[in-house]
């Protein structure tokens, strides 16, 4: 089994403890900071919807507190439906935190790899804020 295989492989896992009593549309996700070290997140939501936090928040922050700076691949899966990409939010946190490669699934569940700057073109980051 190869690298995307397993990530989806977790995040499907993952998905399944998702918390989408309103919109019954589990998602999870698996990222790999630059040292290797795995983190996990599924969708959690809110009866006060701006409230909810993405999958890919939720790892993605849970690396962060862990002390990741850089993360170097992002997957995602959604157990609901066709299949689905991250969000605007979602892409510009990956952007944040220096993702290369974003692992999604086709219409039968098999990975397909992008770089973020596909899905994420002429982005914003912390390079384009002055220095002092």
């Amino acid at each position: 089994m190869n690298e995307a295989h397993r990530l989806i492989r977790e995040a499907r896992s993952v998905a399944a403890n998702s918390y989408s009593p309103y919109s019954r549309f589990r998602v999870g996700a698996a990222v790999v900071a630059a040292d290797g070290t795995e983190y996990t997140g599924c969708n959690v939501e809110n009866a006060a919807y701006g409230s909810s936090i993405c999958a890919e928040a939720n790892a993605i922050t849970t690396a962060a507190a862990d002390g990741v700076r850089k993360i170097d691949t992002l997957a995602v899966v959604c157990l609901d439906g066709e299949g689905c990409t991250p969000c605007g939010n979602c892409r510009q946190l990956m952007r944040e935190f220096g993702v290369d490669t974003v692992v999604l699934t086709d219409e039968h569940g098999e990975p397909v790899q992008f770089r973020l700057d596909e899905l994420l073109p002429h982005s914003f980051g912390p390079e384009s804020l002055p220095r002092s």
